[in-house]
């Protein structure tokens, strides 16, 4: 099969494990740039372009890799993709509400799943009684627009967060507050899913100083045994929002697993590292499954022999 990376930056090591699984599985393998593609909208000839003069309408899949900061575009194209027959492993509709953290945990609760309280408010005069609603300092202050740990404060004290919730919305950026969670301990899960399978799961553990367990900010990652009610939440979790690949936060309570929030481009590296799973073949075989496809000998002795058959051309 054809099969695209539609990503940033090819250097990365989750992209570049996916490449490499889909090569060794003996797929074409191309990386395409998302800042480097452009549509062509025409009901009898739709196209997608690259910069490089190519025109993208021979692939079977594309597997997004969308960074949040071009979600709009990247889910566009992803839209436009699979409006030409493109099987796409994480659909446009899926990656946007899932990069929506207000409406992403309001599907979750709709689907009766477990998240920590929440709350929610336009207005700074609204500040008091959001504390309260989730129980009072210390609590969580999470920008919506966030990602990778960026953008979540603690506030330990009532006047804390009143201060970081003022200072936020007058600022205009929307915003959740949250309860803390105590005993996590600065601990969570990521829970990998895959095609409604949990493929691999590590803990994670924030770094010295941290409250947060982020491996992107010098936190640690380590083998775990989940739990079955883990799994179920995960598991459901993906489902809610639409995902065939998901990685799945969850931390540990006293009421429970509960679920922090969903990504649907979720890191490889410190969970391969971790477990030694081949999570990024996972994903490949994720797609083969939904198109049904059978390697032939050829395309079997090819894998095997290690032959890079990659269209990727420039790494730019």
């Amino acid at each position: 099969m054809r099969i695209g990376v539609l990503a940033s930056n090819p250097d990365l090591y989750s992209n570049q494990r996916i490449m490499e699984a889909g090569t060794e599985r003996g797929h074409r393998m191309t990386f395409l740039n998302i800042r480097q593609c452009y549509m062509k909208l025409d009901s009898a000839e739709p196209a997608v372009h690259y910069r490089d003069g190519r025109i993208l309408n021979n692939l079977d899949a594309i597997i997004p890799r969308i960074r949040p900061s071009l979600t709009f575009y990247g889910c566009a194209l992803t839209r436009h993709f699979e409006s030409m027959g493109v099987f796409a492993l994480n659909s446009s509709a899926a990656v946007s509400q899932s990069r929506d953290k207000l409406y992403s945990l309001q599907l979750l609760q709709e689907g009766g799943l477990n998240i920590p309280i929440s709350g929610f408010a336009n207005s700074p005069m609204d500040t008091s009684e959001l504390i309260e609603m989730v129980g009072g300092a210390p609590l969580i202050v999470k920008l919506l627009e966030g990602t990778q740990g960026r953008g979540v404060v603690l506030a330990e004290t009532r006047k804390a967060a009143e201060s970081v919730v003022n200072a936020f919305k007058s600022l205009k950026v929307n915003l959740l507050v949250q309860e803390f969670i105590r005993e996590a301990q600065g601990k969570d899960l990521r829970l990998f899913v895959i095609d409604g399978k949990v493929v691999a799961a590590i803990q994670r553990e924030a770094a010295p100083g941290e409250f947060r367990a982020n491996i992107h900010q010098g936190g640690t990652a380590s083998v775990v045994k989940i739990l079955p009610e883990e799994r179920k939440l995960a598991i459901k979790a993906a489902k809610v929002l639409g995902l065939k690949v998901a990685g799945v936060d969850i931390i540990r309570s006293k009421k429970g697993p509960l679920l922090l929030e969903v990504n649907s481009s979720p890191g490889l590296e410190g969970i391969e590292s971790a477990t030694r799973k081949d999570v990024a073949g996972s994903m490949i075989m994720g797609i083969e499954k939904a198109l049904k496809w059978r390697p032939s000998v050829t395309e079997s002795s090819a894998g095997r022999g290690g032959e890079s058959r990659s269209e990727s051309g420039s790494e730019s």
